[in-house]
């Protein structure tokens, strides 16, 4: 074959065949490149971390808001009372006594049992001795002679005691009449109507001395007629009750050999009721007669009193502590009816809170909030998230919330118990 025909045979094959493609080679810049953007990918990475680990550190080390109790100073009644333990005890009481020396029958009276006025309480039969003793005669005649005294004592204490009950019973009527036209407060009435209540008792207190000193008079009497009568063996000299009510105490119950004095049986009346506590000299100053009691602890209901007085001898008592202290009695009268209370009888504790202080719309905080700083007082408030001290005037406290004159507006924000981690500026968390 000749070459010309080689030469044509090869376009054809050519035709038939298409021609292969070529791969071009990747760059070098484009790999150089991609190197770079994956090793900046890689510092930010690492450098991200870094940063995340370097907050953390220093929140770590950030001082974190201290957790706080908070309160709302507001206005509100402010009471202080002085709570003391205290115990009941009849009002008008009274000890019979043996008029004579003589031989007591047992006494078959019983502790709680009621009696009545001239009732025979106990039979004496004297003794021989004294009809022959010019001496015990004369001590029966200053014994009457002393027991009619008494007895026009006793009189003389009604009649006075009666002059104040009018008084007052006008006063009343004056103060209610100023009252209905507006010219004299409330409170005003409601002291004189007080005083009305206190005499009326204390006319009561004095008609039973006066029984009392009347039965002293027949005693005495009869003590004498049995010393100057001559009377015979065996004769035997009753002694009455003088007055009704119950027997409080059974002091001679057993048959036996008395002396004249001998105290035999105690009677009191449990509707004429007192309670009496002692209290500090220092708080009793504060004590005002007519002051509000409230009168717990007893086993029944919370009871309304009154201080009737507060006695004028202060006494010496060791505290629990072993401390002497001067205290002196607050001799408080019950206000309620006699069947709300009809379970207490003489000698039981109660529980008294004596009011020496009680005002409405007082600026007030917890007392635990406040501390010493120098010579005046300071407390935290809250202000914008910090902690902040203020320094404040107190007025009176009760022990756990206490009057602020000055330096706090109501509604501000206090921290009632703020501990050593609480400083002025510090952040916090009120909770």
């Amino acid at each position: 074959m000749s070459p010309d025909g080689d030469n044509a045979a090869r376009p054809a094959e050519q035709q038939s065949s298409p021609p292969e493609k070529s791969i071009a080679p990747r760059p070098a810049s484009a790999k150089r490149n991609h190197r770079n953007l994956a090793r900046w990918a890689r510092r930010i990475a690492v450098l991200a971390l870094a940063l995340l680990a370097l907050a953390a550190i220093v929140m770590a080390w950030l001082p974190k808001p201290v957790p706080v109790d908070s309160v709302k100073v507001q206005l509100g009644e402010l009471t202080i009372t002085v709570d003391e333990d205290g115990r009941t005890r009849v009002k008008d009481r009274y000890t019979v006594s043996a008029p004579i020396a003589g031989n007591v029958a047992r006494i078959e009276l019983k502790p709680g049992a009621e009696v009545k006025s001239k009732q025979l309480l106990a039979r004496i039969v004297p003794v021989s001795a004294p009809l022959l003793d010019a001496r015990s005669k004369k001590q029966a005649e200053a014994q009457v002679l002393a027991a009619g005294a008494a007895q026009r004592q006793a009189r003389a204490q009604i009649d006075r005691a009666e002059a104040a009950l009018e008084f007052a019973k006008k006063q009343v009527k004056t103060r209610k009449a100023l009252v209905s036209q507006g010219a004299s407060p409330q409170v005003e009435l409601d002291r004189q109507e007080l005083e009305l209540r206190s005499r009326k008792a204390e006319l009561t207190s004095a008609k039973f001395g006066a029984r009392v000193a009347d039965h002293e008079l027949g005693m005495a009497r009869a003590a004498l007629g049995s010393i100057s009568g001559g009377k015979q063996d065996g004769q035997q000299l009753e002694v009455p009750s003088p007055i009704s009510g119950r027997v409080l105490k059974l002091i001679q119950e057993s048959e036996g050999v008395v002396q004249a004095g001998t105290p035999l049986v105690e009677l009191g009346n449990p509707r004429a009721l007192e309670i009496v506590i002692d209290v500090l000299t220092s708080d009793a100053v504060q004590i005002e007669p007519g002051a509000p009691v409230q009168v717990v602890g007893w086993g029944g209901p919370e009871l309304n009193a009154h201080v009737r007085q507060i006695e004028p001898s202060a006494f010496t008592k060791l505290s629990a502590l072993g401390v002497e202290e001067q205290r002196v009695n607050a001799v408080i009268d019950l206000d309620e009816p006699y069947e709300k209370w009809k379970a207490l009888m003489d000698g039981y504790r109660v529980e008294a809170k004596i009011i020496v202080f009680q005002a409405q719309n007082v600026l007030k905080v917890p007392a635990s909030a406040l501390f010493r700083k120098g010579d005046t007082w300071a407390l935290f408030c809250v202000a914008d998230g910090h902690a902040q001290l203020r320094e404040v005037s107190v007025g009176r406290s009760n022990g756990l919330e206490t009057e602020i004159k000055q330096g706090l507006a109501e509604g501000e924000i206090v921290i009632p118990h703020p501990s050593d981690r609480v400083s002025d500026g510090v952040s916090v968390l009120t909770r």
